[in-house]
């Protein structure tokens, strides 16, 4: 029942653009809270975009053209913080930015946003492929072995190879952040190039939505003072907030930039 319910609102949200809650439910003859409890949970997977009052159909360059489910998630929290990283990034910068998720969101806001020529380094196959032939970018790929949930090199070969550069900024996504443990990858080759990224950039800049923060953790990059700013989304808890106060670790709201 659930999942035939969810399908018949993706249904009408791909034909008619949009839904309204009150038309669904009495489509459905469900509650509104049971419709915009599906309408939230299928903006997080990725499927559309809530709105006050229903939802609309996606309207981005990146809908269903990658496999990665990771992609398609949060994705309105990453375009958030993508927006706020590329404040920080100053005309004719050179940056790397990894494989994850939400880097993936900051390589599309600086696709879409010519005012600044950057040198990008990257060992994600999905971000070279967005910036390839952007006029503004002028781009490097990592090379080596390609693995991964999200189409990347990694291994001794990316590794070697990422030590030949020396940029400006790194911009890194996490597997989960523990302020009592450092940043988290998912696995060990994911790790090292990531270790790589700091060791190669002046300032690094952790981007995770804030589903990141707390959890389990597999491999430790580093502590998380190592880091230059962590950026996250509005959506982030202030228990969170305030444990970063006290401890005086590098945190940025989207929506709240600090200096």
């Amino acid at each position: 029942m659930l999942q035939e319910r969810r399908n018949h609102i993706l249904q009408k949200v791909t034909e008619n653009g949009k839904v309204r809650v009150a038309d669904l439910s009495r489509e459905l003859n469900c509650s509104e809270v049971t419709i915009r409890n599906d309408i939230k949970n299928m903006d997080q997977q990725g499927l559309l975009q809530r709105t006050h009052g229903g939802a609309v159909s996606l309207e981005n360059k990146v809908k269903r053209k990658y496999a990665a489910e990771s992609i398609y998630r949060n994705t309105e929290r990453k375009r958030e913080i993508a927006a706020c990283a590329y404040e920080y990034i100053e005309d004719r910068d050179t940056i790397i930015i990894d494989d994850a998720s939400s880097s993936f969101y900051l390589a599309m806001h600086i696709k879409e946003h010519p005012e600044k020529r950057l040198a990008v380094v990257t060992n994600s196959l999905l971000v070279g492929n967005e910036l390839a032939a952007v006029r503004h970018v002028e781009l490097y790929m990592i090379g080596g072995h390609v693995g991964g949930h999200l189409a990347a090199t990694m291994g001794d070969a990316a590794i070697e190879n990422m030590e030949k550069f020396h940029v400006d900024k790194g911009f890194i996504g996490v597997h989960s952040i523990n302020f009592d443990v450092g940043l988290t990858s998912i696995a060990t080759p994911q790790m090292q190039v990531k270790r790589a990224i700091l060791e190669a950039s002046q300032q690094v800049f952790v981007l995770a939505d804030s589903s990141k923060f707390g959890g389990g953790y597999v491999s430790v990059i580093c502590p998380v003072k190592d880091v230059y700013k962590i950026i996250t989304d509005s959506q982030i808890s202030k228990e969170y907030i305030r444990k970063a106060e006290h401890e005086q670790i590098p945190l940025v709201v989207a929506g709240n930039r600090e200096q």
